[in-house]
């Protein structure tokens, strides 16, 4: 005759049989499901929208980056980087890009310090592309909120068009050329705007010749 077991003890024995199928399905199962669609379907995406030079990863397309001139002086932590007129530059960032740091600078467009910084990039943009200041875009002059946007606008794009070719001896068409194969339309067909991502362009600017 089989000797029942008591009532607590079975409760427990059921509890650990429904911990260990679920750890198997949703530890276990899952994620290879998951990891298994994802490199089949999306395995640029899934592994970090990584972009190789040489069969070596230098970037990735998810994170803005500064396209800035070297230093002076490597050591000098107090000075400011000088955009590099031969790449397209980002909207600015609160954080410097670095990813350790990201965030927005939490002031209000009414804000007196906010207003003068975006007038005072407003004139340096202008003045670094050759253009009108009431020509430079919005996202020329504002930073995003994560302060890792890798996106700008094509209008910011185009506009830097001329700068970058003179920069680099090339025709403006051909570089404008790469600009509007960069572009990139809605999420969805609806949501957000048009974009460009401009570590991206920068790489395929690159081997432009």
């Amino acid at each position: 005759m089989r000797t029942r077991l008591p009532r607590v003890l079975q409760h427990h024995l059921t509890a650990l049989r429904i911990l260990l199928a679920f750890t198997v399905i949703t530890g276990i199962a899952y994620p290879l499901l998951a990891t298994g669609i994802s490199q089949a379907g999306l395995s640029h995406q899934a592994n970090g929208s990584l972009l190789t030079t040489d069969d070596r990863p230098v970037a990735s397309g998810l994170i803005g980056q500064n396209f800035s001139l070297p230093k002076k002086n490597p050591h000098d932590e107090t000075e400011t980087p000088r955009p590099d007129p031969k790449w397209f530059q980002p909207r600015p960032s609160a954080g410097g890009y670095d990813p350790s740091n990201s965030g927005a600078s939490n002031l209000g467009p009414n804000n007196t310090g906010l207003i003068k910084t975006v007038q005072d990039r407003r004139a340096a943009v202008a003045a670094f592309d050759g253009v009108q200041p009431a020509s430079v875009p919005v996202d020329a002059v504002t930073a995003s909120g994560s302060g890792l946007d890798p996106a700008i606008s094509p209008a910011y794009a185009y506009e830097q068009v001329g700068r970058v070719a003179k920069a680099r001896h090339l025709a403006p068409t051909k570089v404008r050329t790469l600009v509007a194969r960069h572009v990139q339309g809605r999420v969805l067909g609806f949501l957000g705007q048009e974009r460009v991502n401009v570590v991206e362009l920068n790489h395929d600017l690159a081997g432009l010749t």
